[in-house]
């Protein structure tokens, strides 16, 4: 973000769920695969406005002083999972009535809720690969009607969170004696997982913009992931740089291609009633093009497929960020 432009006021939140004022400096979260960035407690605490007319942000510091951090404009949730893209923060700054970018609480509770995002995007005529939802009670319970429920799905699967993100708890099960394992692993994230049929296609996302002043939502142009030595688009692959996947934009697409991706885009992100932003990623298959999700909060990094897409498109890095907080501030 340009310091010229804006006056940036970073809160941090650490695990406990302590708001605290943090420094400046994006090179102290920068991701490392040798030592994950935490936000860590401070002895500050944010005070949030009251809500009405009132914008001010303030900070307790550590030795009980209140100081006045200024009116805040526009706050950017930059944060994934739970509490950061599921809607929560989202109506807490409802609440306080303070403009923020990306999705709204609906459009982000859906699309954090996997089982509930395929149904929606169901109903719009959209295709989504066959899965099968199941809790963990259900699976403690009859087992066996789990395994012939997802049975017709055939082999391979990929069992998943519906509720988490950063493929967190995603395995790949190429044998039935796997599923037991691989639902314990994403029954630790949530309490319910989906199994969905696997997808031989391209791996393929477009990055979506809301129209600005009531205008249609925009669609880059298409990135690929292509896998090496992967089995899929990891945690690893997708925030630590690692091996055996790789983010390429624009992807080698026909132009007919290119249009149906677009198109396919922008309805998915209208059916959930998307607002800011989102990633939708698709799987190109031989004979059809399927919406694997919508991501309302996506990676940002620079190894990350959203700004990269835009960035092909012709937008530069920090125009994105301003075009995030322009949107917002004129909802």
């Amino acid at each position: 973000m340009s310091r010229e432009a804006y006056r940036v006021i970073p809160v941090g939140i650490t695990r406990d769920g302590v708001f605290v004022l943090e420094d400046d400096d994006p090179g102290k979260f920068a991701l490392d695969a040798e030592h994950l960035p935490e936000v860590v407690d401070n002895g500050t605490r944010i005070i949030w406005p009251e809500g009405g007319a009132d914008r001010a942000l303030r900070v307790r510091r550590a030795d009980g002083v209140i100081d006045d951090l200024g009116a805040v404009d526009v706050v950017l949730p930059i944060l994934h999972g739970v509490h950061g893209e599921d809607g929560t923060i989202q109506g807490f700054l409802n609440i306080l009535g303070i403009p923020y970018a990306g999705g709204g609480v609906l459009d982000s509770a859906l699309c954090m809720d996997k089982h509930f995002m395929k149904i929606v995007l169901q109903a719009a005529g959209v295709p989504v690969s066959p899965w099968v939802t199941v809790t963990s009670a259900r699976w403690d319970r009859d087992p066996e009607a789990v395994r012939a429920d997802a049975a017709p799905l055939g082999l391979p699967v990929f069992v998943k969170p519906a509720r988490a993100g950063s493929s967190v708890g995603v395995s790949k099960v190429a044998d039935p004696t796997e599923l037991e394992g691989a639902l314990r692993l994403a029954f630790a994230e949530d309490d319910k997982v989906l199994i969905e049929a696997a997808i031989v296609g391209r791996e393929i996302e477009v990055a979506i913009l809301e129209g600005r002043r009531g205008g249609v939502s925009r669609a880059s142009l298409p990135g690929e992931i292509v896998l090496t030595t992967r089995e899929f688009y990891d945690f690893e692959g997708k925030y630590l740089g690692g091996d055996g996947a790789d983010v390429v934009c624009p992807a080698d697409l026909t132009d007919a291609e290119i249009s149906a991706i677009q198109e396919l885009g922008v309805r998915s992100f209208d059916a959930v009633g998307g607002r800011g932003l989102a990633r939708v990623d698709f799987f190109l298959a031989a004979d059809a093009l399927y919406v694997n999700e919508l991501n309302t909060m996506p990676g940002f990094t620079p190894i990350s497929m959203f700004p990269k897409c835009w960035i092909a498109s012709g937008m530069s890095y920090s125009e994105l960020i301003s075009e995030l907080i322009d949107t917002a501030l004129e909802r």
